[in-house]
């Protein structure tokens, strides 16, 4: 079976996890787990050993060596949720063959249309067959092309009997709300290293990524009539506005790029007595990261200040950090990375993660991890595609990272 035939299996599997579930809660959503279930099955069907969802709904299974020669055991790790920017519910995917380089029409009904004019990418695969959706939800190949991908190299290196170590495979609920690291089994999974399979344009190889905290602000106003709110009354709105307007109109997503890093204002609500304003806050510098924690609360301070104490309660937390310290002591793992793409026909690219992975914090606890592409582009949104071809090549890159000659 090839690797876009599995995705269009996986699809079909609504995955979209809930960062408002409890943090007890896991995985956030039960449909995690019918999709962990089918991929134990389908891992048993490809010969792996002690394939099994725990508790949590992580996947974990192994494929035996079939090598006597001592190699390190590597993994391969992806994840099973999507992201919940877009619907993950009811996709239908198809194939545009032979893409000839203009606009695709995902819904004539809708005239949702993906078009090179807005995606310039696009033609870079032109004579490429692509998969996309309606334009109604997202694809979901993040990150089930980096499941189908992993398992389709895996029945390959069974089926063609290639040489290999002893190779640990997981699927972690939850990724896309931060949460996919959190009770992942780095001991029993029995890897030294491990690669995510994560990431997005084909040939892109990913160890450094953002420092990572959230932040949310909630103010405390005083309501009155506005007849009578002369010298009475403190706007939660107004002072939540307030406190935005003090942040660099230029640290947003919108005008970094790169290492920049950035704040980003992700949800407001309120009313003149209670307003709440959520924030991440982004940089792959760690000085820098820590400074713009600091301005925040600098903020929080003054305004505090300024309209009396508890008119502004901060709550900051840290995320995830910056991979790269502890991927440096292990640099073999990117020229590996670096020539199973070159083996493969792929260029390789290396790319600083504007975001982050499971990858980052597995790093962190002692399972050095960095990120490979998975060949999509635009993910979390409806004009979402992978390349057929672009699939193809990565289960050949992950057969060459795990051979032995």
């Amino acid at each position: 079976m090839r690797a876009y035939e599995r995705l269009f299996n996986y699809v079909a599997y609504n995955t979209t996890s809930d960062e408002a579930a409890d943090e007890a809660v896991c995985p956030s959503t039960e449909n995690q787990k019918i999709l962990a279930q089918a991929l134990v099955e389908e891992m048993k069907r490809l010969g792996m050993e002690d394939a099994h969802m725990d508790d949590f709904g992580y996947v974990y299974g192994t494929l035996p060596a079939n090598t006597e020669k001592e190699v390190p055991v590597i993994g391969l790790i992806a994840h099973m949720d999507t992201s919940s920017s877009a619907s993950g519910e009811n996709v239908h995917p198809h194939i545009v063959s032979n893409y000839d380089g203009g606009d695709i029409v995902l819904n004539q009904e809708k005239n949702i249309v993906l078009s090179p004019k807005q995606y310039a990418h696009l033609s870079d695969y032109v004579g490429q067959d692509l998969i996309v959706t309606d334009g109604t939800t997202l694809l979901g190949a993040d990150d089930k092309a980096g499941i189908a991908e992993i398992l389709t190299a895996v029945e390959r290196l069974n089926q063609e009997s290639i040489p290999h170590g002893r190779i640990p495979v997981a699927f972690t609920p939850d990724e896309e709300i931060g949460r996919g690291a959190d009770r992942f089994d780095v001991k029993n999974f029995g890897a030294q290293f491990a690669y995510t399979v994560d990431g997005g344009k084909l040939g892109e190889i990913e160890y450094e990524n953002f420092n990572a905290a959230a932040a949310t602000v909630t103010v405390h106003g005083v309501n009155i009539h506005p007849g009578e709110a002369k010298n009475k009354m403190k706007n939660a709105l107004l002072m939540a506005i307030e406190f935005n307007s003090m942040l660099p109109p230029n640290e947003i997503p919108a005008c970094t790029e790169g290492y920049e890093g950035f704040h980003h204002l992700s949800h407001m609500e309120g009313e003149e007595e209670l307003a709440t304003l959520r924030y991440i806050i982004r940089d792959h510098n760690r000085a820098q990261f820590e400074a713009k924690k600091a301005r925040f609360a600098k903020i929080a301070d003054y305004l505090n200040e300024k309209y009396g104490e508890g008119t502004i309660e901060l709550m900051l937390c840290d995320s995830y950090y910056n991979m790269k310290e502890k991927i440096e002591p292990h640099m073999f793992l990117i020229d590996r990375a670096k020539q199973a793409m070159t083996d493969a026909g792929v260029t390789p690219k290396i790319v600083a993660i504007r975001g982050g992975t499971d990858g980052a914090r597995l790093s962190f606890m002692g399972l050095p991890c960095p990120n490979l592409s998975t060949g999509g582009h635009n993910y979390h949104g409806r004009f979402e595609y992978i390349p057929v071809q672009s699939m193809d090549r990565m289960v050949e890159v992950l057969i060459n990272l795990m051979k032995v000659s």
